[in-house]
């Protein structure tokens, strides 16, 4: 038996480089995590590898703590620092269930078999010859039961040997577990069919191929995911369905919990320590085979994966903007090749990155035989205001409606009419948004707010001008309409109570930032309506045409499910724009054709691999100075260029277009020892540095 443990301290420390090693205490193994001494620290350590020797006077762990990580989530988090240019103890703290939960534990009674034989002898001879009491006998027939207000009356039964009381862990349910309501299965449609027996059938193989489940909207992917879950299960393998956002997709967690009550785990960030660390649990000890959740679901401590799924694939949310800066697609497909699990990505609109890389399945028609709604474009040229008169109208007409309008907040920035001044976040270099619900203009990067101001500090004049209109201002102007009109944006809390109104309501207008065209199912919405489509075509970044077509398409995707005069109206300054031309045709495979060969030609991803290295620093001029230092360091990198500053720090950076496949790692490995060897340097000692591989 070795007797020494590798581990990995949890530091945030970039320049720390272990593993580190120590006498292995008894019982422990890869994955297990201890208390060790580290300098003059006490931190957790997990242990990454046992070995028979070493070079170094052994210190040895302070305590084995319990909650051990699966090996092959330590292989993962090992993995997720090397791919993403990380250190391992950042990765590996990923994995981790939340620290300081316990399990919560209560005090039970159940009847002995002495207990039980008085039950029955209490039907004939009655309680008085047991010489029970009314209420004695009342606790013996409830049992098992947890002991509460009554243990004292417990344990008398107890020290009679007619009941054994004793501690048992109590389950800490997230609210959305209870959610789930049991439905008749539906029959499937033949293209279903077809694409559960393309899941099915690679899963029988040796090693499943990854799949692209490319289905318009309304074509009743979630059905074919159940159904293949439900295939999965009975092979006696586990489930991990991954969905953009937790908040925004309650119908998919209700679908899944409906369909197979308590093996069904949901892990997410918004869930309180207990109930997280208690869904922990369950799917570590296999108690749960079914886990659904965000992003860091990813990571969930499953064993014997069968099936990985990847829902609206396309969505931003899945890339991680702390560091490690993964992209939990990726991860997930790498799970997947862990366990030799079928990986399903799905889509309406995929990536083209999924496209050029994935086995195509399609699901082409909506379930309900409808046809995808009219789409009509909207000339905003020649009309001034954010609604044009053809898009009022329709409002007017409509039963439903879903209007999508990018920005939040009232007016997008305020000047003074006088002097011109423009009034600016002191941390940002960005425009203060006008939040008038809340009285605040507010930075939408940092978060810094302020009172809306009532008079010009540089001139004195009362004269303020507000510029632009977000979605509290058109909830505010469409209210003259006569109907309830609902807003969704990140200024609300909690999208499930505005989703419920929209839904029971028989007329009603949702006003929205993108979440409104995120994976919601409304029979019932004859209209849609997209504000300012072309706004994200004014972005500079490579994937503006992407996101463009795959909001315009979403939005589209939300109107004519059962309603066959259901219309959408996108507004735009652009009318030929192919992102949006190809969007109002519904063609996708047009769009991604086009880009494919466009980004080809620019070698862009999926044809290349972007790894971004930002600098930041409070000092000026240091941002600047480490970014040159680093493209010093890598030859044919782009840059540096000067970004906005950031809550209050100067940032630099430099693009990397390194090469895809095998060339890969060496790329990754070449950014990374370029930021180690500047971060290392005294001269750059006021500088943060991050490292984004496939940056967004």
């Amino acid at each position: 038996m070795s007797h020494i443990v590798q581990v990995e301290p949890l530091t945030t420390a970039r320049a720390l480089r272990g593993p580190f090693d120590y006498v292995r205490p008894d019982g422990t193994d890869v994955g297990s995590l201890l208390e060790v001494p580290f300098g003059r620290q006490r931190l957790t350590a997990v242990v990454t590898g046992v070995v028979d020797h070493s070079e170094h006077r052994l210190a040895a762990p302070l305590r084995v703590l319990p909650d051990a990580l699966p090996a092959d989530l330590v292989d993962l988090g090992l993995w997720l620092a090397r791919e993403y240019a990380s250190t391992p103890a950042r990765a590996l703290s990923l994995l981790l269930p939340p620290r300081g939960a316990r399990e919560r534990v209560q005090l039970w009674a159940h009847r002995t078999p002495d207990g039980d034989a008085a039950i029955q002898a209490e039907a004939h001879l009655g309680a008085t010859e047991l010489r029970l009491t009314g209420k004695q006998g009342a606790l013996l027939q409830a049992l098992p039961r947890f002991a509460g207000p009554d243990l004292g009356a417990l344990r008398r039964l107890e020290a009679r040997g007619l009941v054994e009381i004793g501690p048992r862990g109590r389950r800490r349910a997230p609210q959305h577990t209870a959610v789930g309501i049991r439905r008749p299965q539906p029959g499937l449609t033949a293209d279903q069919q077809d694409a559960l027996d393309a899941i099915l059938a690679t899963a029988a193989t040796d090693r499943p191929e990854r799949l692209l489940l490319h289905g318009v909207t309304g074509s009743g992917k979630t059905e074919v995911y159940l159904r293949a879950a439900a295939a999965t299960l009975e092979r006696g393998r586990a489930v991990l369905i991954l969905v953009p956002e937790i908040g925004l997709t309650p119908q998919m967690i209700d679908r899944f919990v409906g369909r197979f009550g308590d093996t069904v785990a949901v892990l997410h960030s918004k869930l309180g320590a207990g109930e997280r660390y208690d869904e922990w649990r369950r799917l570590r000890s296999g108690a749960a085979r079914v886990c659904v959740g965000p992003r860091s679901a990813v990571f969930a401590p499953m064993d014997r994966l069968g099936l990985v799924v990847v829902d609206e694939e396309h969505d931003g949310s899945y890339k991680n903007e702390g560091d490690p800066r993964y992209d939990a697609r990726l991860v997930a497909e790498k799970r997947a090749l862990q366990h030799g699990a079928v990986l399903v990505c799905g889509s309406a609109t995929p990536r083209p990155e999924s496209v050029h890389a994935l086995r195509r399945v399609r699901l082409p028609r909506r379930v309900d035989g409808s046809s995808m709604p009219a789409v009509e474009i909207v000339d905003l040229r020649h009309a001034p205001g954010a609604v044009h008169p053809r898009t009022h109208e329709a409002l007017v007409d409509a039963r439903k409606a879903i209007v999508l309008l990018n920005r939040r907040g009232w007016s997008n920035f305020l000047t003074c009419r006088s002097c011109g001044r423009v009034w600016e976040c002191p941390q940002c270099d960005v425009a203060l948004v006008l939040h008038r619900s809340q009285d605040r203009v507010a930075c939408h990067h940092c978060g810094h707010a302020e009172a809306v101001p009532g008079t010009c500090p540089d001139c004195g004049s009362i004269s303020i001008a507000r510029h632009g209109a977000g979605t509290e201002r058109l909830e505010h102007d469409l209210a003259a309409l006569g109907r309830p009109v609902l807003r969704l944006d990140a200024d609300v809390r909690h999208a499930g109570p505005v989703l419920a109104a929209f839904e029971r309501a028989d007329s009603a207008i949702l006003v929205g930032t993108q979440v409104v065209a995120k994976g919601h199912d409304f029979p019932d919405v004859d209209l849609g309506v997209v504000l300012d489509a072309d706004a994200t075509l004014r972005f500079p970044d490579f994937r503006a045409e992407e996101r463009t077509f795959a909001l315009v398409t979403q939005l589209a995707g939300r109107a004519g499910r059962g309603n066959a005069g259901a219309r959408v109206l996108v507004q735009t300054i652009d009318p030929t724009a192919p992102a949006i031309a190809f969007a109002a045709r519904h063609d996708s495979d047009g769009f991604l054709r086009g880009e494919l060969e466009r980004r080809e030609a620019l070698r862009y991803p999926p044809f290349s691999t972007l790894i971004r290295i930002v600098c930041s620093s409070e000092s000026t001029g240091v941002a600047h100075a480490a970014a040159t230092a680093i493209h010093a360091r890598l030859p044919g990198a782009l840059g540096p260029a000067p970004l906005f500053r950031l809550r209050g720090r100067e940032r630099s950076q430099v693009v990397l277009k390194g090469p895809v496949g095998p060339g890969r790692r060496a790329a990754v490995e070449q950014a990374d020892a370029a930021v180690r060897e500047v971060s290392a340097d005294k001269a750059y000692k006021a500088a943060a540095f991050s490292v984004d591989v496939d940056a967004q």
